[in-house]
């Protein structure tokens, strides 16, 4: 059983969880913490063993955390994604490569795609290809995306080298449920073209960032990033193609976090218990 934990701090919540853990009969395997000084917030991730009443241990945990706790007992082990792409595959092709053989931690519910290119990969792998264009009007596109991801009613969705940005009104559907990959190490060069904008600054180091989108382009909480040196002998297609490299990594990383509760958004920022 997995718990998930966040409130104001105050002196004593280890002592008291741990005390209805103990009370339960359900024994603490992994427990980590950590305390936000300056915003004066807690966090933590515990795995028990044993059995126990979810219901009544999360009504026992309301009633000696802070006001506005927010508790998770036993969050859902399967979870299920939808993910968005444009006409890049790399990310695409390693997200499906995993769900496959298990390992990706979710279910990949379908694929909505912007451009039809991807759908042959979808199909080998059986996975349902759904083309929505965009039209001139970019909220009825918008609105079309939203009512078929809310027909598979995902846990989260994945930004899979989804080249087209998306509206307040958008991402409002789903709060700290969007997962995008970004082809820089943020806050450097976002938006577009960072490669191009990382050989004209002459950089020695390029990255990739995962972050949950918010309304601000680029600059939702960072989940999991990843560096790579590179030098004067490097064009910008050879960044391009290093880069691929790290944003399939850094989106799996990232993704292997949040699919395994291990990550805590707080205002802009996250809390991640690797």
């Amino acid at each position: 059983m997995i718990i998930i934990i966040q409130c104001r701090d105050r002196v004593g919540l280890v002592a008291d969880i741990s005390r209805i853990l103990s009370e339960a009969q359900l024994n603490i395997i992994s427990m980590r913490e950590h305390v936000d000084k300056a915003g004066e917030r807690f966090f933590m991730r515990l795995e028990v063993d044993g059995l126990g009443d979810e219901a009544q241990l999360e009504d026992k945990m309301q009633q000696i955390l802070p006001d506005g706790a927010i508790i998770q007992v036993n969050p859902v082990p399967d979870k299920k994604i939808v993910v968005m792409v444009t006409k890049e595959y790399h990310c695409l092709a390693d997200i499906l490569i995993r769900n496959s053989f298990g390992t990706l931690g979710a279910a990949v519910l379908c694929v909505i795609g912007n451009h039809a290119l991807l759908q042959k990969i979808c199909d080998r792998f059986e996975i349902p290809f759904v083309m929505i264009a965009y039209e001139e009007d970019k909220e009825i596109s918008e609105q079309n995306i939203i009512r078929k991801i809310q027909s598979y009613n995902p846990d989260y969705i994945v930004l899979a080298k989804f080249m087209r940005i998306l509206s307040p009104a958008f991402v409002a559907n789903f709060p700290s449920k969007i997962i995008n990959i970004h082809h820089s190490f943020l806050p450097a060069f976002a938006g577009a073209n960072p490669y191009r904008q990382a050989f004209e600054r002459g950089v020695k180091l390029i990255g990739a960032t995962a972050h949950f989108v918010t309304d601000d382009l680029d600059e939702g909480p960072i989940i999991a990033q990843q560096i790579i040196p590179v030098n004067h002998s490097f064009t910008a297609s050879d960044m391009v193609r290093s880069g691929k490299e790290i944003e399939t990594a850094v989106l799996a990383k990232a993704l292997r976090l949040v699919l395994n509760d291990r990550v805590f958004v707080y205002q802009n920022k996250t809390v991640v218990f690797e």
